[in-house]
């Protein structure tokens, strides 16, 4: 990988240098079928690139990864690869002041989800292929200069096997000769061009708004097209296209709009202009609740958002990378509740979204929203918590500080001034000082330009008789930002419900503010801080809000506050302050009430994290034995056939371990059991199937017996990780070698082998395999593509010997390896702080007994 590098000094003097007039792409993708399908296949990729110097210098590269150069011609002039190309790049001299270069290269296809995807379905044996580029994968399919300021129109041709089908992010058509040829793009970045080509399912629609005509597409597999719903697809497509020429006052800038849902898939989704792909798990094969639909709503919204902050207007360097991805994340959320029939997006924005930002911003590797991104290996990382979600977050902070309409106001000047453009930060910030008339310079400072979470608690005093003399909210943290924050009071209605009564919005600013407007208020039964989540914050209680939250926190009527609570009391649990076991006491008592589905699921998985890493090892086998049992009760108290029903049957199918309750799993699996109104289809006959394999009831011939069933890619996904989950000594060898020690699996088999691996029942199975971890990453991370590495590092790490000797393990590879790659480093010192986080409630819990 290092090789593979790029660092933003090297970017920013070849942008002083140059200027990229358009490039000529021509790809012969015919060598993708053929022979077997495990052969090393490689495809010739033609490019000219047409490019001025207009900056001072004679001497520049190209980016290009590729097993083979064929040629290299610059101004007619021929170069010997052997001498110019090293692997990764192709070094140019005597530059012109103006420019063409043709590389003709021998390109490989990938089975890491980066570049050229080749993907073969075992359903059919049909062959299918996609691109995927960010932050710097483009150079694996065709040479280019690849960096994010350097946008030129592109023009692709493809020769593609009979009866096959090419797209790419220009209009096309097969010529008589067989040759695909694409329109010429806008202006676009490198990173994403797109082209996706094989024997797709392919439906299209057309949206219309007056004289405005783009013409819709949706593609997936052909093996998946009977559980396709492209009419839903095309319906979020049409309601966010409205929304956003409704808010943007700025046309969709690239044509068409086709989607893709491909095999493999590393990401949730991927902008490219004209041609976005998406996983093809959000083709859903089997019955979902309606927060799936929200979660694939909310990428379709994220992605369109892209073509406008992105697409249209990029980031100079992976620095202001939130300049894309805060405000697509952002707009994903404010988009959904506004324009779709999932009005209750913010709520999941509240619970989910921000769960990963407050993670993300505690970890060693908290950076601002703004980062120092030195190189690709940063930029790769940087796609985080962060990025996404606390620039969301902060957003949302900004739309209350500046209002709704200078907001939008400040978007569309912004897209009109810099259309086809790069910008930074301060262009953005320009904008907006001038519609909001605030000095948005030091707003930036305090959210953009540090790192941290702030933690608000109230502080209230009471008169004799029960009345508010005052309310203050007091702010913790490295920094003390200004937060436009709500606080709202509650107490229990006559009916036991508990509602909102009084509420204040206020400017939280340094170490104490008053909230003046609540002095006066009767005794709340409840003070929530940040209500309607306006700002972003941890939030904390006073211990009589804290007792209120223990006896009646489903009493809360309203969905965001309640969902705020959850997140509220999770935090607490993470940072030591609240016994894990008594997180666990209250899912239990009150998951059950819970009506917002995508709210029950975080629950559901917070209180599994809580028993697997932050309960005292003691306790352990009594939480799980309680998450099992109280989530039994709920599936059978659920309403039959109902979402409900389906979230705590996966739930605890996760949970199960007792001989009585795999029995049940294994009833259900073979139809002697039954719960009223559950249908048992595929999808759920694999999550039944995983806690029997991994508790030794499902040997490798039951498990043979569901893939031919399932005789899929998706199929065969679930088999490899139920094989891998077996609590056996040689089958954990087998698939740690699998991962480890070889590289023949595909990106979507390496993650499900890992899955399958890291079982909390087997702590001690696995236990010989953490020094293995440690005297195996380095390497790994220098053989394998970044992708795969990261994957590896992150799923095979210790966390289940959760003790101090792992820790200190991790402290001394940290300090034997100072010289590692910064980013591989990054993910270890990651983990270690999950690690050190976890001994840390541990103790906490401990000391609840």
């Amino acid at each position: 990988m290092p090789g593979e590098n790029l660092s933003r000094d090297e970017a920013r003097e070849r942008a002083e240098l140059l200027t990229v007039d358009g490039y000529e792409v021509s790809l012969d993708l015919r060598s993708a079928v053929g022979d077997s399908a495990d052969a090393v296949r490689t495809f010739r990729s033609v490019t000219t690139i047409r490019f001025r110097r207009t900056g001072t210098g004679s001497a520049t590269f190209v980016d290009l990864i590729a097993p083979a150069v064929t040629s290299v011609e610059l101004n007619g002039r021929a170069l010997d690869p052997a001498v110019v190309f090293d692997g990764a790049r192709i070094t140019l001299d005597s530059l012109a002041d103006e420019n063409v270069l043709v590389v003709d290269a021998q390109c490989a296809y990938s089975r890491t989800g980066e570049g050229m995807h080749r993907f073969v379905d075992p359903e059919d044996g049909e062959v299918y292929l996609y691109t995927q580029y960010e932050p710097a994968d483009s150079r694996r399919v065709h040479a280019n200069f690849e960096q994010p300021d350097l946008k030129a129109p592109f023009r692709f041709e493809v020769t593609a096997p009979e009866g096959w089908t090419v797209w790419s992010n220009g209009a096309g058509e097969r010529a008589d000769d067989g040759v695909w040829r694409f329109a010429e793009t806008a202006p676009i970045s490198t990173y994403v061009t797109c082209v996706v080509a094989g024997p797709y399912h392919y439906v299209t629609d057309t949206y219309r708004r007056g004289e405005l005509e783009i013409p819709l597409g949706a593609m997936c597999r052909r093996s998946l097209a009977k559980h396709f719903d492209a009419d839903d697809v095309f319906l979020i497509t049409k309601q966010g296209l409205d929304f956003f020429h409704d808010n943007f006052d700025y046309p969709y800038p690239f044509g068409k709009y086709d989607q893709a849902f491909v095999p493999e898939y590393n990401l949730g989704a991927m902008e490219n202009p004209g041609m976005v792909t998406f996983r093809e798990e959000y083709v859903y094969r089997g019955k979902v609740t309606q927060a799936a639909y929200e979660r694939r709503a909310n990428v379709i919204l994220h992605e369109m958002a892209h073509m406008w902050f992105g697409d249209l207007v990029t980031m100079v360097w992976w620095d202001d990378l939130w300049l894309k991805e805060s405000y697509a994340d952002f707009m994903g959320s404010f988009s959904l509740t506004e324009a779709t029939r999932f009005t209750n997006g913010w709520v999941t924005f509240a619970n989910s979204r921000k769960a990963w930002a407050y993670r993300a911003d505690q970890l060693p590797s908290t950076h601002p929203i703004t980062a120092d991104i030195r190189d690709l290996e940063d930029a790769k990382l940087n796609f985080d918590g962060i990025t996404y979600a606390k620039g969301a977050s902060v957003l949302k902070q900004l739309v209350a500080y500046a209002g709704r309409d200078a907001f939008l106001e400040g978007a569309r000047r912004y897209f009109k001034r810099f259309a086809y453009g790069n910008t930074r930060l301060a262009d953005l910030l320009s904008v907006l000082e001038e519609t909001s008339g605030r000095d948005m310079k030091s707003w930036a400072r305090s959210w953009l330009q540090t790192s941290g979470v702030n933690a608000l608690t109230p502080e209230v005093t009471y008169d004799a008789e029960g009345r508010i003399t005052e309310l203050a909210v007091v702010q913790d943290g490295k920094e003390l930002r200004p937060h436009r924050a709500a606080v709202g009071l509650y107490r229990l209605s006559a009916e036991g419900a508990l509602v909102r009564y009084a509420r204040a919005e206020t400017d939280v600013t340094g170490a104490r503010t008053v909230v003046e407007e609540l002095a006066g208020e009767e005794r709340p039964a409840l003070v929530l801080v940040n209500d309607d989540d306006l700002t972003y914050c941890k939030i904390r209680f006073d211990e009589g809000s804290l007792a209120t939250l223990r006896a009646h926190l489903g009493d809360i009527t309203d969905p965001l506050a309640r969902a705020l609570c959850w997140s509220a009391l999770w935090n607490l649990t993470r940072d030591g302050l609240m016994p894990a076991r008594d997180f666990v006491a209250i899912a239990l008592e009150f998951a059950g009430r819970e009506t917002d589905i995508g709210v029950l699921q975080m629950v559901h998985a917070w209180s599994r994290s809580a028993v697997t890493h932050y309960a005292a090892h003691a306790w352990r086998a009594e939480g799980g034995r309680l998450l099992a049992e109280g989530g039994l009760r709920e599936l059978r108290l659920a309403e039959p056939g109902s979402e409900s029903q389906l979230t705590w049957a996966r739930f605890f199918a996760a949970t199960a371990s007792a001989d009585e309750d795999l029995q049940l799993l294994e009833g259900l699996l073979d139809g002697t059991a039954k719960i009223d109104g559950l249908d048992v289809d595929q999808e759920l006959r694999w999550a039944f199937l995983e806690p029997l394999a991994s508790h030794g009831r499902a040997d490798e011939d039951r498990i043979g017996e569901e893939l031919a069933l399932d005789d899929t890619a998706t199929g065969k996904r679930h088999q490899v990780r139920c094989l891998a989950a077996r609590p056996s000594a040689a089958v954990k060898a087998q698939a740690w070698a699998q991962v480890v020690e070889s590289d023949t699996l595909s990106n979507a088999l390496v993650e499900a082998t890992i899955a399958g691996f890291v079982q909390p029942s087997q702590r001690e199975l696995i236990a010989p395999y953490a020094p293995r971890y440690f005297a195996a990453i380095e390497r790994l991370w220098a053989d394998r593509s970044i992708q795969i590495g990261m994957d590896v590092v992150r799923g095979l790490f210790p966390a289940l010997q959760d003790s101090e000797e792992t820790l200190a393990a991790t402290d001394a590879w940290l300090a034997a390896h100072e010289s590692a790659a910064p980013a591989l480093r990054r993910l270890v010192l990651e983990a270690r702080d999950d690690l050190a986080r976890a001994l840390r409630a541990q103790a906490c819990d401990g000391r609840a007994r």
